[in-house]
This record gives C-alpha cells, sequence and structure tokens, in this order.
C-alpha cells in the first residue's frame, strides 16, 4: 500500500471521529442545559409556597389584628402609664377606694307596653260572604255583644232554606204517622207500615236537627232559628259581634270586600290591664322572682306609677343579649299606658347584696366602653386604664359588676389627664 492510499483511508476516519465529537459535545451541553433547567423550576417551586406562605401569614395575621381590634364583645386590654410627681400635681389627680357597700335594694329594668295577650281577641267571620257594613272605626271602644260588620252570605241563606224543607218534609211525614197510627188501631194498615213510618220519622228528625245545627254554627241565633217559617223571608245578613269589650287596635275590612270563614276582620284588645314587658340580666335572676311587687313609670306621665308584681320570667335567656324576658301586669284603668309605650320598670328586690361601688367622676367614657384608671400601690405614678361593667347607680355611687375590687385606688380627679396621655403614647394606625 502506498502513501496516497494511507491519506485517503485517514480522511474518513478523521471526518468520523471529528462528526462523533461534536455529537458528543452537543449531547453533552444539551444534557447540561435540561439539568440547569430543572434545577431552576425547583428553585422557583420551592420559592413560590415559600412566599405564598409569608404573604397569607402577613394578611392572616393583618386579617386577625383587624378583627380583633373591631370586635365589641372583647374587652380593652389594660394600659399601664407611669407619670412623674409634677405631672400628678398639674393635673390635679386624686385618689378614691373602692368600698363596699349595699347594692341598689331595686332592680331597674327598661320595658315596653304590650297587650295582654289573654285579653286580646281576633275577629273572624263564621260563613264566607260580602262585606255591606262596617259599624266600627279604628280606635273605637265597643261592648260585647255590638255588631261590628255585617256580611251577606248565600251560604247562609242555602242552609236556610235547606232547613226549611227538611222542617216541611218532617211536619207532612209526622202527620202520615199520626194517620197511620189510627189505622193500625182499628185493623186498617199493617204494623209493618207503623214500623216503617217510625224509622222514616227518625232519620227525618235527625236531618233537621243536623241543618239546625249548621245555622247555628254558621252564626245565627237560635231566637232567629225559631222563627223560620215558610211564609217569612230568608235573609242573607250576618252579624259579626265583637266577642269581648275592649278597643278596636287593627281594622282588615272595608264595605265591598269579600272575605272567607276564619278571615281576620278585627284585632280587640281589653286595655283595663296591659304587661310591660322588660330584659332581665342574669346578675339579678336570684333578685327578682314571680310575685314580686313592681312598678312602672313613664316619661309620658311624670311623677305617676302603676303598681302591679311580676307575673311570668321566662325560662330561656338569650345568647346574644344573656338576658331572660320578664313581665309585669298592671291595671291600666284610665288606659293611659297605650300599646308600644317605654317605661321603666322597678321590681323590689328579694334580698339586697353587698357590691363594689365607686364615685360616678371615677368612670369615664370611652366609645361603648366604661374606663377607671387604677392607682399601683408599690409604684406611686404608676396608673392602669382598666374596662369596668357597671350595674345600678345611687345618688353620687355606681356599681361596679367586674373589673376593680373593693380596697383598689382609682382616680376621682384628674383622670382626663391621664387618658390623654394613653391617646398620645397610643402608636397612630
Amino acid at each position: 500500500m502506498n502513501g496516497n492510499s494511507r491519506a485517503t483511508l485517514r480522511l474518513p476516519a478523521v471526518a468520523a471521529a471529528v462528526i462523533a465529537l461534536l455529537a458528543a459535545g452537543a449531547g453533552t451541553s444539551y444534557l447540561l442545559m435540561q439539568k440547569w433547567s430543572v434545577s431552576d423550576q425547583r428553585m422557583q417551586d420551592i420559592a413560590s409556597p415559600a412566599n405564598a406562605s409569608s404573604t397569607g401569614t402577613t394578611e392572616q395575621s393583618s386579617a386577625g389584628g383587624s378583627n380583633r381590634s373591631k370586635a365589641p364583645d372583647v374587652p380593652l386590654p389594660d394600659v399601664v402609664v407611669t407619670l412623674s410627681l409634677e405631672a400628678m400635681k398639674r393635673a390635679g389627680i386624686e385618689l378614691v377606694p373602692v368600698t363596699r357597700g349595699a347594692g341598689s335594694p331595686a332592680v331597674r329594668i327598661p320595658g315596653t307596653v304590650e297587650p295582654h295577650a289573654y285579653k286580646q281577641v281576633t275577629v273572624t267571620p263564621l260563613v264566607a260572604g260580602r262585606v255591606t257594613r262596617v259599624l266600627v272605626e279604628l280606635g273605637d271602644q265597643v261592648r260585647r255583644g255590638q255588631t261590628l260588620v255585617q256580611l251577606f252570605s248565600p251560604e247562609l241563606a242555602d242552609a236556610q232554606t235547606k232547613y226549611l224543607s227538611a222542617k216541611a218534609e218532617l211536619e207532612a211525614h209526622e202527620r202520615e204517622l199520626d194517620r197511620t197510627t189510627k189505622l193500625v188501631a182499628i185493623g186498617a194498615a199493617s204494623r209493618q207500615e207503623m214500623e216503617r213510618l217510625h224509622a222514616e220519622h227518625a232519620a227525618k228528625l235527625a236531618g233537621v236537627q243536623s241543618l239546625r245545627s249548621r245555622l247555628v254554627l254558621l252564626g245565627m241565633p237560635a231566637p232567629a232559628i225559631d222563627a223560620l217559617s215558610p211564609g217569612v223571608e230568608i235573609g242573607a245578613t250576618v252579624d259579626i259581634p265583637a266577642p269581648i269589650a275592649g278597643a278596636i287596635t287593627e281594622r282588615a275590612v272595608n264595605a265591598g270586600l269579600n272575605v272567607e270563614a276564619a278571615a281576620k276582620l278585627f284585632t280587640l284588645v281589653d286595655l283595663s290591664s296591659v304587661w310591660v314587658v322588660g330584659a332581665l340580666y342574669e346578675r339579678d335572676f336570684s333578685r327578682v322572682r314571680v310575685g314580686s311587687p313592681a312598678s312602672v313609670t313613664t316619661t309620658a306621665y311624670p311623677g305617676v306609677a302603676w303598681r302591679g308584681r311580676v307575673s311570668y320570667i321566662d325560662p330561656q335567656v338569650s345568647a346574644d343579649t344573656r338576658t331572660a324576658r320578664v313581665r309585669v301586669e298592671v291595671a291600666n284603668p284610665r288606659q293611659e299606658l297605650r300599646l308600644g309605650m317605654y317605661a321603666d320598670i322597678e321590681v323590689a328586690a328579694t334580698a339586697n347584696r353587698q357590691a363594689a361601688m365607686l364615685p360616678r367622676s371615677a368612670v369615664q367614657s370611652v366609645g361603648d366602653h366604661q374606663m377607671v384608671y387604677v392607682a399601683n400601690p408599690t409604684e406611686p405614678g404608676t396608673f392602669t386604664e382598666r374596662e369596668v361593667h357597671l350595674g345600678d347607680a345611687s345618688g353620687g355611687q355606681v356599681e361596679v359588676v367586674s373589673g376593680v375590687q373593693p380596697g383598689d385606688q382609682v382616680v376621682s380627679k384628674g383622670s382626663f389627664f391621664i387618658r390623654a396621655e394613653v391617646n398620645r403614647r397610643q402608636p397612630k394606625e
């Protein structure tokens, strides 16, 4: 083999080697690029949940903080403020102790005048028909049995016609039965015929009694039923009387209106006695009993008090207000107490109780919250702003249900200066 042939053989080998090297390089580059792409994707996947978690935590914390600041039922946290002795002198701060004293001998409850439910009646017709006359107006006082409205009722007229027809058939049958009885006595008729007539008579008598009961159910009085006869004109007018004496508080009918049986026409209320209903707090449950004497006053009649007794205490407590409905029944002979009026109920408590008391001047209203400023006995000049819940007031003293204890020292004068200091030190949103 000569040199030319060797050169010819090397050239294809070199070309194949070059192509193999290029392919290997391209494959290596492709694999590296894929690895980097997967790695970047994994890093993004890892970073995204973290960011989302961080963002969600921030938003939840913010939302939680917003809910806490706006929740009306959550008590405000205590805030501690320290003043120098010079600042206390400039503010004129004075302290008074929280004392223990007898709670109010009476329980005061806001209430509303409501109708006596056992003396309230809905007037309805016993028969369907068309209203022809309305004889009373809204607010009228009516007596028992007084006609309130008149109806034209075809149903009543039809019932009277059927009653008269059945009554006429019964009378004719009775005459036939009398004749047959005489014929049987002389042997001119059989006993079987008389027994048949007796059975028919019993059936017709029952039919007449049933139709008479129907007229009674339709509201027709007994004297009017007895006066029915073939020669008397049948009336289709129904008078609706007042079932009790009282006042018309609702009217739902006018002349020309077609009404069904049991449709509401009027509401009639006996206002000679009314109910005054209020909300009794849990803390006073042990002090009020059914039968406890009570007095009712209104702003409409200053100096006038209506006496009554607690007639009912609801066994259920409202989940929203933590109160139970209490009812006082009072006489209302002059009808001065009107339905829906606001009233104040004062119930004589069954037993006095000891309670924490402090001056009214020591309490500040901050929005819907009642606040006091309690002095730290071990650190002069240090005060704690604290929310309290108040009870009944008596004179210049007010009962404290929760927040402070007898013996605590609270600020009675100069508390506005401390409140201003609290506002100044609170961070602005």
